[in-house]
């Protein structure tokens, strides 16, 4: 049986904004964008990535209702949430530092490779990572 995680859920308080955000910030590709009904679309983003054909998607969701809504930029605890890999750790650190992007830390190097944390602007952490 061949199975693999085709899309993970990330709650928002706006579509347009994280559309925005993960499309002309991150550079991922908008895959598909639905309207559903007056208050809900189907919205999927995907990292622009040689191999992202295998790689999940995320579905951006906006939150209905206040026990959702409570869980923007905290769906695991305050952890990081997310690992967007790149293959050229500094050219990306730079580029998405000149977009604005909300940075944690330093990049640091650890024994997996380069990592620094960032969050959306929904407070969620990702990491930036290149394995070496």
């Amino acid at each position: 049986m061949a199975q693999f995680i085709s899309a993970l859920t990330l709650v928002v308080d706006d579509y347009d904004k994280a559309i925005a955000f993960y499309v002309d910030v991150l550079g991922f590709s908008l895959i598909e964008d639905t309207v559903l009904s007056a208050e809900k679309r189907w919205v999927v983003v995907q990292p622009d990535f040689p191999e992202s054909q295998h790689a999940a998607s995320l579905l951006l969701a906006k939150a209905d209702g206040e026990e959702q809504r409570a869980s923007i930029g905290n769906q695991t605890g305050g952890r990081v949430a997310f690992f967007l890999r790149t293959n050229d750790f500094h050219k990306d650190y730079q580029t998405l530092k000149e977009k604005g992007v909300c940075f944690l830390e330093e990049p640091r190097a650890e024994p997996y490779g380069h990592v620094v944390v960032f969050a959306d602007p929904f407070g969620n952490k990702w990491d930036l990572l290149e394995h070496i």
